[in-house]
């Protein structure tokens, strides 16, 4: 992870003349998804009336999501809970995989890119189905026709301007700490330390920071957007008056 030479995800599987391949961030993000299946199957597999255990904390997440969700986007919205939910847990896993010294998923591009489309797919087609294409395409234009192009500008740039936000947030933070060990163990090679102390001690705050708060912070800025942004692309009743 701390390794300035090889910043982008590395190719780890490659077939036929290598032209198809499978990098890093591929395996990474599977591993996420399956320790995710297995938390959500070994905490409901034996249900209790009281809760303990991997049960409890189980309870605890779907509990706060529903209430981040019905305070958000409306009580009238919590369907979008379980996608939610799912996107700040992936999120909060896949930008914390510095702590056990492998490359952030989220540190690829194509990855951030690939969750914004997702959000951008879900304004699109929430607004087309609570105010009908008609309705999408006048609230486009509203409150003036010339403001068509620019309102379309604006939609394309949101998941643009979401996925590099993600993207650089983590990448900055892994370039950071590559830096910070790059010059800590110079530094150490040139005092003779018999062992890497300014590497073990030193460096331990931008740890925390970058391996641990940044990770949870841009996760839920993420999440938090995506909630606001589809929950806006929703007419209201007032909307339709």
């Amino acid at each position: 992870m701390h390794d300035l030479s090889n910043l982008g995800a590395r190719k780890i599987i490659g077939f036929g003349d290598g032209s198809v391949f499978i990098t890093e961030t591929v395996l990474y993000s599977l591993i996420v998804a399956v320790v995710l299946i297995i938390f959500a199957f070994v905490s409901t597999r034996k249900m209790e009336r009281y809760p303990k255990g991997l049960q409890a904390v189980a309870e605890l997440i779907v509990e706060f999501t529903y209430k981040l969700v019905g305070d958000t986007m409306g009580k009238q919205n919590l369907a979008f809970a379980p996608y939610i939910g799912t996107l700040f847990l992936f999120l909060l896993l896949g930008n914390s995989m510095g702590l056990w010294g492998f490359r952030p998923v989220t540190a690829d591009v194509n990855t951030t890119f690939a969750l914004a489309l997702i959000t951008f797919m879900l304004i699109q087609y929430n607004s087309i189905k609570s105010r009908t294409l008609k309705g999408h395409l006048k609230h486009m234009a509203d409150p003036y026709p010339f403001m068509f192009p620019l309102k379309v500008i604006e939609e394309v740039s949101f998941p643009i301007s979401l996925a590099f936000r993600l993207f650089g947030n983590i990448l900055g933070g892994m370039i950071v700490m590559a830096l910070i060990f790059t010059g800590l163990g110079s530094i150490s090679h040139k005092l003779h330390l018999p062992i890497p102390f300014l590497e073990a001690v030193i460096p331990l705050p931008a740890n925390i920071f970058f391996d641990i708060f940044e990770p949870i912070l841009q996760a839920f800025i993420f999440t938090m957007l995506s909630m606001v942004f589809i929950g806006m692309a929703i007419a209201t009743h007032e909307d339709h008056h």
